[in-house]
């Protein structure tokens, strides 16, 4: 019974953490872009919770207030982001709703706190049910609640289930520590959870929800406008009365392009403009299958009811690791995803498509005479020559670029081997229409590229960061999480974090560095898990999953086998570490795709279960588990602020610090008796 209460509750809170990281950036616009800040906050709410464990009152009695709470919280806030930054670029404006300006990220701590607290309360329950047995059966139990957790939501995503239905999930998982309580107290707490399911489900009205969205379409005039996470992102009419670029490969070049690749294909239109000029085959490639659906059944052009069409529901990068098509013509058709890949890391969820080996591939799948376009509204002049930067250094040969600056930078660029047989470019209108935008003469320029300004790259793919750096509102935001998570450890730990004598809490630094080192490893190999199978939502759950699953076998070695010498297999994590910097994704091509897989996935992967090894053989020993996995918690707390160091060197540069943590967790041992020779 005790078992089944530790799963059911490890199961609840990763559960949860996922529910709230998909469902709070739907409406809180701010968190499209950070939404790692709730992927932190809970780390903090449980491991804090673990540290309180001990404590005579029973937290869990306010989770479901707490959850009403954010819950209204979340409903009422509809935020604008507005932070003002030449740094970095956020998407926004646009949407047909109401919102409020944000020109600070100081929302994001305020959120935190509220998210930690809600944490506080469940994990707190599981710090006991730690507690109860032993430590390495707890830890065990754990990871098959967490990762049936991250299973279940992953058929909901599949499924495409609202978030109703995720809150009453979370609902029927909560309800039997509820009924324990005496029942005034139960059947209020039953009724304050029914109306956050009410509430969430009043709020998901009139929304579709995608693996990676919240999806709202109305019609405006002649347009059907696809709005996600209340941010403008497409809008649907007849070709004619849609933007030149869409059809500027075939004003250059004629209606001569046989096989046609759409990446990022959308609700169609790009699909629609290959078709009328002539295309024989068009591959569209859509990553959210929502998107691909509302194409199809919206689009007055109906461009993917036409046979021509292939539809492809998959991540670009991915399908062109995969294909061994050549195209006459390739299409980036107006990519930006408004969201992050995951919550673990800082990349957008297109990140990836716009690098220099990004480019290369495309380049490689290119027919002898194929061409490349890419067009976009870029916002700032950096961008584009950022992407003509990219693009130049690709194909070795300099773009064809244009952009109109008073339309918020769009550029438009042509690149490839088909480019040497042309003697000039038409001159690209100055006049064209464009839903939202001002219908004054724009005229084009040809794009004179700053060179100084760097490529994206797959270990640094920031691509709407103007250069690396640590932007000013990300180090404010995050310096107060800190401090909030500081005051909270101490509150949670009393004087006996500066004394080490005072009551029953202790603080394990071993523990704390072990947990930083996991999350670092973790990030990076999420990373590397979406150049190697793309950055598409199932992909990202599988990634998690096999994380889980590392820790759990490396779990089920240690209660078998006695690690008496943690230095071995931490010599054995550091050469893993070495080699994986040595040999990114990419790095060793293989013609077998099930080769490539089966390497890499043992490159990535292995040096999780040898860190999943060390962690189990000292917690099998852990004195307290409840709070040793507290401290633990915490360090991937800060493991996951520690991220943000990849915006100024790189995702290998995780790879060192990685190496630093788990360097410190073994040196540390021997300060709190978990002795590297026992």
């Amino acid at each position: 019974m005790k078992t089944g209460r530790l799963f059911l509750v490890s199961f609840l809170t990763l559960f949860l953490e996922v529910a709230l990281i998909r469902w709070m950036p739907a409406y809180i616009r701010l968190l499209s872009y950070f939404s790692n800040f709730i992927l932190l906050a809970s780390f903090l709410g449980i491991g804090v919770g673990c540290l309180l464990a001990g404590r005579r009152h029973n937290f869990f009695a306010l989770f479901p207030a707490l959850q009403l709470a954010v819950v209204v919280a979340v409903n009422r806030l509809r935020l604008e982001v507005a932070i003002p930054s030449t740094t970095s670029i956020y998407f926004s404006s646009g949407t047909a709703e109401k919102v409020t300006t944000v020109e600070s990220t100081m929302l994001l701590p305020l959120l935190f706190i509220v998210v930690a607290a809600l944490f506080v309360t469940i994990a707190q329950r599981m710090g006991r049910e730690l507690a109860a047995q032993p430590p390495l059966r707890a830890y065990t139990v754990n990871l098959l609640g967490s990762l049936t957790g991250v299973a279940a939501f992953a058929v909901a995503s599949w499924l495409q289930l609202p978030p109703a239905a995720w809150f009453a999930i979370a609902f029927g998982a909560a309800l039997p520590f509820i009924v324990e309580q005496r029942r005034a107290m139960a059947v209020a707490n039953i009724a304050l959870l029914v109306i956050s399911v009410a509430v969430v489900y009043q709020m998901e009205r009139g929304s579709l929800w995608s693996p990676y969205y919240r999806i709202t379409v109305h019609q405006d005039r002649t347009d059907t406008i696809v709005e996600v996470n209340n941010i403008f992102h497409q809008s649907m009419a007849p070709l004619d009365q849609k933007e030149y670029f869409y059809q500027w490969p075939y004003t250059v070049f004629g209606d001569t392009f046989d096989n046609v690749l759409i990446l990022g294909a959308g609700t169609g239109t790009d699909v629609a403009a290959a078709l009328r000029h002539g295309a024989r085959h068009v591959d569209a490639v859509e990553i959210d299958p929502v998107i691909l659906r509302l194409g199809l059944e919206h689009h007055p052009d109906h461009p993917y009811s036409d046979p021509r069409v292939t539809m492809i529901c998959d991540d670009a990068r991915h399908f062109l690791r995969t294909t061994t098509k050549k195209y006459d013509l390739v299409v980036f058709a107006l990519i930006d995803s408004l969201t992050l890949q995951s919550s673990f890391s800082s990349v957008r969820l297109e990140s990836y498509m716009f690098t220099e080996e990004s480019l290369r591939a495309v380049r490689d799948h290119l027919s002898p005479r194929g061409v490349m376009a890419l067009y976009n509204y870029f916002r700032e002049k950096w961008l584009v020559d950022r992407l003509a930067n990219t693009v130049a250094l690709a194909f070795g040969e300099e773009p064809k670029a244009h952009v109109h600056q008073d339309r918020a930078y769009l550029a438009v660029m042509l690149a490839g081997p088909r480019l040497k047989e042309l003697a000039a470019v038409p001159p690209p209108p100055s006049r064209f229409f464009a839903y939202g935008q001002p219908q004054a003469p724009s005229p084009a320029r040809t794009l004179d590229r700053d060179p100084t300004i760097i490529p994206a790259t797959d270990d640094w793919p920031f691509l709407y960061m103007r250069a690396p750096e640590l932007p000013r509102h990300y180090l404010a935001a995050l310096a107060v999480v800190l401090v909030v998570s500081a005051i909270a450890v101490f509150a949670a730990l009393g004087t006996s974090l500066i004394t080490g004598t005072a009551g029953t809490a202790r603080w394990s630094w071993h523990f704390f560095f072990l947990g930083a080192g996991f999350m670092l490893l973790e990030t990076k190999s999420i990373v590397q898990f979406a150049l190697l199978w793309g950055s598409t939502w199932s992909s990202a759950s599988l990634a998690i999953a096999s994380v889980l699953l590392m820790a759990l076998a490396s779990t089920l070695v240690v209660s078998r086998v006695d690690i008496r010498r943690p230095w071995a297999v931490a010599s054995v994590l550091f050469g893993l570490l070495a080699l994986n910097y040595v040999l990114p994704i990419g790095r060793i091509s293989f013609e077998s795709r099930a080769v490539e897989s089966a390497f890499y996935g043992l490159l990535v992967f292995s040096p999780v279960f040898c860190a999943g090894l060390l962690f189990s053989s000292s917690f099998k020993r852990s004195p307290s588990a409840a709070i040793d996995f507290g401290a633990n918690l915490l360090g991937a707390m800060i493991g996951g602020v520690g991220e943000y160091l990849s915006l100024l060197e790189g995702y290998r540069f995780l790879l060192i610090l990685v190496a630093g943590c788990y360097l410190a967790a073994v040196l540390t041992a021997r300060l709190v008796g978990h002795h590297v020779t026992e």
